[in-house]
């Protein structure tokens, strides 16, 4: 008699076209970047090869190696990392997703760069970080106009030149972000990092940083305290004179997730930096970077999303119980619809977003909207990423809690965006100060999702009680998750009305709007068409 006889399982997933998302592809070209489309579709084709997944596997199966100094002892701060890191780096940066769309004139660049960003983000979500840093450094560069023009050629070259050396003499660099100190965390009004001008102009850097991102990028930006107060730096590991800047990495983090990338623990010991924009202007410079990053923490949430909903729709596909596939077991699919509903209102806004940076430039609305819009959407797409994650691992039973199935590192992965670049109270906080700031943003905010009324009663509803909310300044602070939270799904709603399947719209809108509404995924109220939306999910 045979007892190891398998029965039941379901087929590998790959190879898959991850670009097969309707909504992603109507996003494309609704916000003007559909001359991309086919280079989205390559990419997209890519990613969901056995190939190209194994090195995602393989890299985060091999975290980063910190080598502090060599056999002799010489102090060399290098991060040894597998091989696929480099395989995964060299596709992303030669695609431009690290910030080609800096040096790209045609309309909708960054929505083509945001598509890309998001199909390559299924191979592995670590070496996005640095690919995402290297986008965000950019608009912070501008505010030192000869540095911008020494360096943003080579930061938006496509090339992925790794190694350690003197950055003019690379075919392409890669930057790096370092922030936040263990005192401050967020609060970087409170870092403790001093720099201290030189003659010559630069100055330097004493301090130590707790979380560095990418340390083995070419440059980085900084903040530290000069003499004018909180001021952004930038730093390059290796100086103009070919010497080392003393830049010393302590140790790597040993995290949740995001094994693949390395983030670090650094000393200045009196690293030499230029200052970027003014003194005193830290905050105002970097937030531009953090802008960028916020955009990428969307995308990410939405690239994980999009991933979970698809492999819990092929498990349930190809699987039974209890005498029938699990994708035809009504409770079953309330589950899988609901899950597809939250992965398509995070691409459809994510979008969305992307062609307000587009747009910003020229049009002021679109720049308001995008300082609100982006705000309110970190905070809660991002936020839902992690609940999301754990639903559709659970659609697995057992089998998605074993690590072969890839569900335990989506799971992991998750919570990250929602911490990177403000949690959700500092998100939440900083959509209320751009609205008591900025009141054109309020404006900016009414306006586009004015532009979905009368056709959905529980939108309309919903819009009317963001009103009333924002009007009442009571314990504003001490509402602010609640605001924020209202503000989002309406906003994502209003996307879905006016751009998505009718199917997901209405669910959505009466899930997430209505009064009918259940704690956990898998409550959609009764008449949704589920079949619809399921459907959307296959790959």
């Amino acid at each position: 008699m045979l007892t190891h006889e398998v029965l039941n399982q379901v087929p590998p997933i790959t190879p898959f076209e991850v670009s097969q998302d309707p909504a992603l592809l109507a996003g494309l070209h609704r916000e003007g970047a559909g001359w991309a489309e086919a280079e989205v579709r390559e990419l997209g084709t890519l990613a969901g090869t056995e190939r190209v997944q194994e090195w995602g596997r393989l890299a985060n199966e091999y975290p980063p190696v910190l080598h502090t100094h060599d056999r002799y002892g010489n102090r060399v701060d290098e991060v040894e990392f597998h091989p696929h890191w480099h395989d995964l780096m060299t596709v992303a940066v030669e695609h431009g997703l690290h910030a080609a769309p800096w040096a790209d004139a045609r309309t909708g660049a960054h929505v083509a760069r945001a598509a890309k960003f998001y199909v390559w983000g299924a191979a592995d979500a670590g070496h996005m970080c640095p690919v995402s840093m290297t986008y965000a450094a950019i608009p912070a560069l501008r505010h030192n106009p000869e540095l911008a023009a020494r360096y943003e050629p080579l930061l938006t070259a496509c090339a992925y030149d790794f190694g350690l050396r003197e950055p003019s003499t690379k075919a392409g660099l890669i930057a790096g972000m370092s922030m936040t100190e263990k005192q401050g965390g967020s609060d970087v009004q409170a870092n403790t990092t001093t720099a201290t001008p030189q003659p010559d102009g630069t100055y330097r850097l004493v301090g130590h940083k707790w979380f560095t991102s990418a340390p083995m990028s070419d440059m980085f930006l900084t903040l530290a305290r000069a003499p004018g107060g909180l001021s952004c730096f930038l730093l390059p590991r290796v100086l103009p004179d070919g010497s080392r800047n003393p830049i010393r990495l302590q140790r790597l983090k040993d995290k949740l997730g995001n094994k693949s990338n390395a983030s670090s623990e650094i000393e200045y010991e009196n690293a030499i930096g230029w200052p970027v924009g003014a003194e005193g202007a830290g905050v105002k410079t970097i937030i531009e970077m953090v802008n960028m990053t916020r955009l990428d923490c969307v995308i990410g949430s939405a690239v994980g999303m999009r991933a979970a909903a698809v492999r819990a729709v092929h498990h349930a596909r190809h699987r039974k119980a209890f005498g029938a596939a699990l994708v035809d077991q009504p409770a079953m699919r309330n589950v899988l619809a609901d899950l597809v509903l939250e992965s398509e209102a995070a691409t459809t806004v994510m979008l969305r977003l992307a062609g307000a940076t587009d747009r910003a430039a020229a049009d002021p609305g679109e720049a308001a909207l995008r300082r609100i819009a982006l705000a309110v959407t970190k905070y809660w797409v991002c936020k839902r990423a992690a609940t999301h994650a754990a639903e559709a691992l659970e659609c697995f039973g057992g089998n998605g809690y074993v690590e072969e199935s890839g569900m335990p590192r989506l799971y992991r992965e998750a919570p990250l965006m929602s911490i990177w670049e403000g949690s959700g109270n500092v998100a939440a906080l900083d959509a209320l100060r751009a609205m008591g700031t900025r009141p054109e943003t309020v404006e900016a905010y009414f306006a586009e999702v004015s532009r979905a009324r009368g056709e959905n009663p529980y939108l309309d509803h919903a819009i009317d009680r963001v009103g009333k909310e924002l009007a009442d300044r009571s314990d504003i602070e001490y509402r602010a998750r609640r605001i924020v939270e209202l503000m989002a799904l309406v906003l994502q709603g209003a996307q879905l009305v006016r751009h998505g399947h009718r199917a997901v719209a209405d669910a959505f809108c009466a899930s997430r709007l209505g009064a009918d509404r259940g704690a956990a995924f898998g409550t959609l109220p009764t008449g949704v068409d589920t079949t619809a939306i399921i459907e959307r999910a296959f790959v």
